[in-house]
């Protein structure tokens, strides 16, 4: 078998197409089949496409967890439309299309159960550990945890995926630093970490990650809103009051507007945005939604509009500042207009205000959080017999306490949602504990 290099993949070098370790040549083709002839990066989309860690995230939460509501998204529908997103911003600027897809199925792999909720629980246990972080995670999952290749001493080494797409799928190019909860590797990880980055400039996101991020940002805020609305969580009618609309304009500017503006400019144009918004006929079909079969078309129909608009609007921004052409690793930087950014922004607040921050989900939260401490705690004490036998290989490896701890934390973070509330009814006596 070979991968396919050079006139196949405009814009991308050897260097690019490396690989960590070297692999064996596939044995168990028939004598005389045609040989296999696909590109580094298409090979990468197969093992994250193939991986356990990516199957897993079908139960594990979104915004509602997978037994809320009528089919909410979950990790795994979100990242599949993340990657569907991030594929056509891809070739419309000649970056590989396969590199930003396998980026988008990888970024959300290290969420633990209970999403961004449980990823707080995990990180307050592992406070003297390093953290805990998503992102981090997911890198440790590529490189170390997912079974693919097995060092000589028996510890994982993860996919073996390209440098560019290991580099595509890293939203935080950097190791935890003060005052920034947000990081994309861990101390132990460091090594292949620096390996990905060589030849990058520090702290910068090759153009693959920006597309996968701002495909992020538009799948969250366009397909939250969505399951939101179906739910009836929310009416998008919101945005025609003036009180509501001024806490919703209120919380996009605290949590999802970072471009240097004064508070009152920031808030000046989120509120002109928000007015906006409901003045698009897509938006204004789904002001009075009933959960009627034409109201239902009509939400597919906004979430139809609203995603064009918003991927489309980063093609045509970074293609007016950069030319049309092969625009690929640190080429470019994705541009998005705006008010575009500021549009996404509002749409995140109101998931957040109708959503996330119902009273009922803050208690059950509170739960989760609980569940996730007691078993790390119980998993812990019983440890290695408590974990399963790839985890407890590892920790019979590890070299100290600390590393024995993040052990057991890699495995109460690849269980499901379904999955951690077993464990903990099987490993604590207070597992009767409903979340």
């Amino acid at each position: 078998m070979s991968d396919r290099v050079g006139a196949a993949l405009p814009g991308y070098r050897e260097h690019d197409l490396r690989r960590l370790l070297p692999e064996q040549p596939k044995e168990a083709a028939l004598p005389g089949s045609a040989r296999e002839d696909r590109t580094p990066f298409s090979r990468d989309r197969a093992r994250v496409l193939h991986s356990a860690a990516l199957r897993r995230l079908a139960g594990k939460t979104q915004v509602m967890g997978p037994g809320e509501g009528d089919v909410p998204r979950t990790r795994l529908t979100h990242s599949l439309e993340v990657a569907q997103i991030g594929r056509g911003i891809a070739e419309a600027l000649g970056a590989d299309p396969d590199l930003v897809d396998t980026a988008g199925l990888a970024h959300d792999i290290g969420h633990p159960p209970f999403g961004h909720n449980g990823e707080r629980a995990l990180d307050d246990l592992s406070e003297h550990l390093g953290g805990f972080e998503g992102n981090a995670q997911t890198l440790r999952i590529l490189v170390r945890l997912e079974p693919k290749l097995v060092a000589d001493d028996g510890s994982g080494r993860g996919l073996n995926l390209t440098r560019a797409c290991l580099d595509a799928a890293t939203k935080y190019p950097w190791p935890k630093q003060p005052g920034n909860p947000k990081f994309g590797v861990y101390a132990d990880d460091l090594e292949v970490f620096r390996w990905i980055r060589r030849g990058a400039p520090e702290r910068r996101r090759c153009l693959e990650a920006q597309i996968m991020d701002w495909s992020d940002d538009v799948a969250y805020s366009v397909h939250d809103v969505e399951d939101g609305v179906h739910s009836q969580r929310i009416s998008l009618r919101a945005l025609t009051r003036p009180d509501e609309r001024a806490e919703i304009v209120r919380m996009a500017a605290k949590h999802f507007w970072r471009d240097g503006r004064s508070a009152g400019d920031a808030l000046a144009l989120l509120e002109d945005v928000a007015e906006g918004l409901v003045e698009l006929p897509a938006v204004a079909g789904v002001l009075d939604y009933d959960g009627s079969l034409r109201s239902q078309v009509a939400l597919k129909r906004l979430t139809s509009e609203l995603v064009g608009r918003f991927a489309s609007a980063a093609v045509s921004g970074t293609v007016a500042e950069h030319g049309a052409g092969v625009l690929t690793r640190y080429a470019a930087d994705l541009v998005v207009p705006e008010r575009v950014v500021a549009e996404v922004a509002v749409l995140k607040a109101v998931a957040v205000r109708y959503v996330m921050s119902d009273p009922e989900r803050l208690r059950m939260q509170e739960r989760q959080r609980a569940l996730l401490t007691e078993l790390v705690e119980a998993l812990a004490d019983r440890a290695p017999e408590s974990l399963d036998p790839a985890m407890a290989a590892a920790w019979k490896r590890a070299a100290d306490d600390t590393a024995r701890l993040r052990v057991v934390v890699d495995q109460v973070a690849s269980l499901t949602d379904a999955q951690a509330v077993q464990w903990h009814r099987s490993h604590t006596r207070s597992g009767t504990k409903p979340v």
